[in-house]
C-alpha cells in the first residue's frame, strides 16, 4: 500500500534521505524507527506531499498522495499532535475538518468515541492534557475511515494505560485489514506494538522485515571451547565467521545454534558451553543505528 522508491531529499549540502527504498504492506502494524535526524519526518513529509523529493518516488496505492482521489478518505495521517487552536472544542475542531473533506458531520462525535473524549467533546482543546491532545490527533486521522494510517510518535504523552489502549487500537486497525506506519523513538513500547520495523540511519535503509526474523538474524552464540582455533577454522570452511572475544571464548552471529553444535561435534571440537542471544528491539535498534556497527550485523539483516 505504501511504497517508497529511491527516495533522495537534500537540503543545501545536506542529505537527509538518501535512496530509501522500502515497502509498507496492509494488515500489520509496521515501526519506522531511527534515530533524531535519520530522514524519518522528511521521508514522511514526501510521502503526504508535503515536500517534494529531489529523486525518486513516494506513492500510496501506487499514486502520489496529491494525485489521490480523496486522500482524506484514504489516508489518515498525523506528523504533530498540537495543531490545535486552544480556545476551540474537540468536537468543533473536527467538524471543520470534516467539513473540508465532504466527510458526514456526524462522524466526528463517532471517532471521539472510538478514541475515549465522548466527554470531553465541548472542553476547549487548551485546557487538554499531552496525552488528551495525542487522542485527539488519532481522531482527526480517523475521519475518513481511511484504509492507511501514518502516526508521527503516537504513543507520547500517554502513561501506562493510554500506551496499552493505543497499542491495543493500532492492532485492532491492522486486524481490519488496514496499513498502518508507525514512527516512534519509544523502543521498548515499539517493540510491544509493531510486527514490523522498517529502520533507517543517515538517511538510509539499514534493515525491514519482521522484528523476531530481524532479531534471529542477528542473534549470537557464544561457544566456550579450548579448542578455539580448530572450532574457528571449521567454522571459517562452512562461510561462518567466528571471532574471539575473550580467552576460550568466540562469539558467532546469525548462524543456526543446532548446526554450529553439529559442526563442532564432527570435527571433536571440546564445548564447555553454549550460548544464544536473542537481541530484544531495542539492542537491534543500537546495532543497526551505531556507526561502530558491525557490518555483518547490517548483512546479515539484508538478506
Amino acid at each position: 500500500m505504501i511504497n517508497i522508491d529511491h527516495l533522495t531529499k537534500r537540503y543545501g549540502s545536506v542529505t537527509a534521505v538518501d535512496g530509501l527504498s522500502f515497502e509498507v504492506g496492509p494488515g500489520r502494524v509496521t515501526g519506522f524507527l531511527g534515530p533524531n535526524g535519520a530522514g524519518k519526518t522528511t521521508t514522511l513529509r514526501m510521502l503526504l506531499g508535503l515536500a517534494a523529493p529531489d529523486s525518486g518516488t513516494a506513492t500510496i496505492y501506487g499514486a502520489r498522495y496529491r494525485d489521490l482521489p480523496n486522500p482524506a478518505r484514504t489516508v489518515g495521517a498525523a506528523l504533530e499532535a498540537d495543531t490545535f487552536h486552544p480556545g476551540r472544542s474537540a468536537i468543533g475542531h473536527l467538524k471543520i475538518l470534516a467539513t473540508a473533506a465532504g466527510i458526514d458531520r456526524r462522524r466526528p462525535a463517532q471517532v471521539l468515541d472510538m478514541v475515549g473524549l465522548a466527554e470531553a467533546a465541548h472542553r476547549r482543546v487548551g485546557g487538554f492534557s499531552l496525552g488528551m491532545r495525542q487522542r485527539l490527533t488519532l481522531a482527526t486521522t480517523l475521519l475518513g475511515d481511511p484504509g492507511v494510517m501514518i502516526l508521527d510518535e503516537p504513543l507520547n504523552g500517554l502513561d501506562p494505560e493510554g500506551i496499552r489502549w493505543m497499542r491495543d487500537l493500532l492492532r485492532q486497525f491492522a486486524a481490519e485489514g488496514r496499513t498502518v506506519l508507525v514512527s516512534s523513538h519509544l523502543l521498548a513500547e515499539a517493540a510491544q506494538t509493531v510486527d514490523d520495523v522498517v529502520v533507517i540511519n543517515h538517511g538510509k535503509l539499514a534493515a525491514q522485515g519482521p522484528v523476531a526474523e530481524l532479531a534471529a538474524a542477528t542473534s549470537t552464540t557464544r561457544i566456550r571451547t579450548p579448542d578455539t582455533e580448530l572450532l574457528t577454522s571449521v567454522l571459517a570452511r562452512q562461510g561462518i565467521t567466528a571471532r574471539l572475544v575473550a580467552p576460550g571464548t568466540v562469539e558467532i552471529r546469525g548462524a543456526d545454534l543446532d548446526r554450529v553444535a553439529r559442526l563442532a561435534a564432527a570435527a571433536g571440537v571440546i564445548v564447555l558451553e553454549l550460548s544464544r542471544h536473542t537481541e530484544n528491539l531495542e539492542e537491534l535498534f543500537f546495532d543497526l543505528t551505531t556507526d561502530r556497527a558491525d557490518d555483518r550485523v547490517l548483512e546479515a539483516c539484508s538478506s
